[in-house]
């Protein structure tokens, strides 16, 4: 017995804990926020190349009088972009390209390296960090940086004759430095480590694409981009010498730039962008989180002014009710506003229009004729004394005609309605007038209904008042019990609500 009341307890704990507190779904997304945004994107980045180390010809060229030759280099990367959040995000980046440099003095030489790099870098949104995304909305400036690795092939040649002096791969199975013949599947690529660190500047074209401006500087992890280590010894600047025997030299870790024209596409669902208003709508589409703060989604809540409430609670405040619809002047059962005959005397018993009828006159027809007449509404009430459920002389002569009535017509029900005055509890006066309608229902019961079933009974207590409960009338004509003569096939469909039995 306590193992199945302690199981119950904890059910019922469970259960009222799962109501009170409804589990929140956790959305399968990397970010914040209660809409879903677009992530990935993929830049295609065409650049120019610069080299900074021993063969480097100055900033912008090389010096013609001194025979040193500058070409354009140049390159080309490709990024897979994932954004984590507004400010941060990642991406995987692969570029390939060549570069090239000179110098007369001392080297008399000019070198030629092909390249391939991969690198995985963190990206950080400066402009949303510094000022917020609702600001320059259609401009990005990132800083980014990262780690990745270089393969290159690094080529140096005589300024004079052009002749190959030196290169950075392995060459045991090459078999004339003049001729450049390769014999051999040996790769010709060396590999070493690269940091590349850089900042981008994005314009926002439209919801798929953007268009930006990027520099990256590339920190290489070896002096041998130009196979030159800063020394005029033979041994290090004048022989071929193998990749596997090259020693650490004087000059600074070699380094290069570029500079390119990116080109974004935004992969996703729906793409939008934000309006010129700067207003969002998440309900359109999808914004991408390179460009929308998840925060700015959210639609603030509205705090009406203390006018602004008002006029709204004006504008939805319910028309008037006609007054006439919940009161009975003349206490016959039907409303001011549906009373055709709003005088008639106390105790009439009356048509669903308010017209008073004689049940005398209507019972003295032929039996035939009365099984022949249409169960037409009529209304009726009985009142009682105060604080009793006893039935008044007067109205036991009525309900021995209503009985006589319904006998008479088997096609037709009554619906007996019992109310209370104010002058109790609420509870007290719901029994109080249940008790008043089942004494009206066993009273027709015992004058000789054929079919005591075709009685429906409901009560309501004070909730139904026919007129104030302020003044003596006013609470006569609450303690009453309404008869309702009505079709049997209408009755539940006028009278849905309350209390039956």
């Amino acid at each position: 017995m306590k193992n199945s009341f302690f199981a119950f307890l904890c059910v019922w704990v469970m259960g009222n804990a799962w109501a009170q507190s409804p589990p929140t779904r956790v959305p399968n997304r990397s970010y914040d926020g209660d809409y879903p945004l677009n992530t990935w994107s993929i830049s295609v980045t065409p650049q120019l190349t610069r080299f900074f180390g021993d063969l480097s010809y100055g900033v912008y060229r090389g010096v013609p009088e001194l025979g040193e030759k500058e070409i354009l280099t140049g390159g080309v990367g490709l990024a897979v972009n994932k954004q984590l959040s507004h400010l941060f995000g990642v991406s995987v980046q692969a570029n390939g390209g060549m570069l090239s440099g000179s110098k007369k003095p001392i080297y008399n030489a000019y070198f030629r390296t092909n390249y391939l790099q991969g690198a995985l870098l963190a990206s950080v949104n400066v402009k949303s960090l510094l000022l917020g995304a609702k600001r320059l909305k259609r401009l990005k400036w990132d800083v980014y940086g990262g780690i990745g690795g270089i393969w290159f092939d690094a080529r140096v040649y005589d300024l004079t004759t052009n002749r190959l002096v030196r290169y950075s791969n392995d060459r045991d199975n090459f078999n004339s430095v003049t001729s450049g013949r390769w014999e051999g599947n040996g790769s010709v690529f060396t590999r070493e480590l690269v940091v590349p660190v850089g900042t981008a500047f994005h314009y926002e074209l439209s919801p798929r694409f953007d268009i930006g401006l990027d520099f990256v500087y590339n920190n290489v992890n070896t002096e041998k981009l130009d196979m030159t280590v800063g020394s005029t010894d033979p041994a290090y600047n004048n022989n071929p010498a193998n990749i596997y025997l090259f020693r650490k030299g004087q000059s600074a870790l070699d380094k290069y730039g570029a500079v390119g024209l990116s080109i974004t596409y935004k992969l996703g669902r729906a793409p939008l962008r934000v309006g010129r208003d700067g207003r969002y709508d998440a309900d359109k589409g999808r914004y991408h989180l390179r460009w929308a703060d998840p925060a700015d989604l959210v639609k603030p809540a509205y705090n009406p002014s203390v006018t602004e409430a008002d006029s709204i609670a004006k504008a939805n405040m319910p028309q008037p009710v006609d007054p006439r619809l919940y009161t009975d002047s003349d206490n016959d059962g039907v409303a001011d506003l549906f009373d055709k005959q709003p005088r008639t005397p106390a105790g009439s018993v009356v048509s669903g229009a308010g017209v008073a009828m004689n049940l005398d006159s209507l019972l003295a027809r032929p039996k035939t004729e009365r099984e022949a007449g249409e169960c037409v509404d009529v209304f009726s009430n009985v009142e009682f004394d105060t604080d009793k459920a006893t039935l008044r002389p007067t109205s036991q002569a009525l309900l021995r005609q209503v009985t006589e009535l319904l006998n008479e017509r088997p096609n037709c029900r009554a619906i007996v309605v019992g109310h209370a005055d104010a002058r109790a509890s609420d509870a007290y006066n719901v029994q109080l007038s249940k008790r008043r309608v089942e004494a009206v229902k066993r009273f027709m019961t015992r004058a000789g209904l054929n079919d005591p079933s075709r009685i429906t009974l409901e009560y309501y207590g004070e909730i139904r008042p026919a007129a104030p409960n302020s003044t003596r009338t006013g609470l006569q004509a609450n303690r009453r019990v309404e008869i309702r003569i009505e079709p049997m096939s209408d009755m539940r469909s006028r009278y849905p609500a309350g209390f039956r039995k």
